[in-house]
């Protein structure tokens, strides 16, 4: 019976490591570039940071991790190509200790190998939890990287109100890697909230 049952371990293990190649190789084949990500090796396929998000009516610490999607714009942006689809989440800190969960989408244009050299774009969208057509808060963020950093803004384009009243307009953000919570420590330590529209 324990030969069994060892046998039966051994084959499960094999076939998790044969998914596990498949999985590697269809992304080397896909989204090549999911491998290197802000000047660095990414073999878990993501790239998390966070940063000050400046903007018209205050500054937000803002958090967002994103990882390959097959979802992704067809149009050229700046005389680029469309080359891969980013999923993943975000956290606008809209005051001390008080964080706005939001929804990662978007494009990466110009990059196949590495996405050091690519044009990024972020729509983050304010997660919305039963879909009744409400209205959903989002905004756009377009930017390359320096170095480890992605510095980004949102060129000026109309952004979609929160639920809140916060509208996020005239953003910029330099991003650099770290984790959630560091984020959420510099959250916790803002010193003032930022001044939302009609304080």
């Amino acid at each position: 019976m324990s030969a069994r049952r060892h046998g039966c371990l051994a084959t499960l293990l094999k076939f998790l490591l044969l998914c596990v190649i498949v999985f590697y190789g269809a992304v080397g084949v896909t989204n090549p570039w999911a491998f290197r990500i802000g000047g660095r090796w990414t073999p878990l396929l993501y790239w998390s940071g966070y940063g000050k998000l400046v903007t018209k009516t205050g500054t937000y610490p803002l958090y967002v991790m994103f990882y390959p999607s097959a979802h992704f714009s067809r149009l050229h942006l700046d005389g680029l190509r469309p080359t891969g689809g980013l999923q993943g989440t975000g956290s606008l800190c809209t005051s001390p200790g008080v964080v706005e969960a939001l929804k990662l989408g978007g494009t990466i244009y110009g990059g196949w190998s590495s996405a050091d050299d690519a044009l990024m774009q972020f729509r983050l969208l304010e997660i919305r939890v039963f879909n009744v057509g409400q209205q959903q808060g989002y905004f756009d963020l377009y930017g390359r990287w320096r170095g480890s950093e992605l510095v980004m803004d949102d060129r000026g384009r109309a952004n979609s109100k929160f639920r809140s009243g916060l509208k996020i307009e005239h953003a910029s953000i330099t991003l650099d890697s770290g984790s959630y919570s560091d984020f959420k420590a510099a959250c916790s330590n803002a010193t003032a909230p930022p001044r939302l529209p009609g304080s």
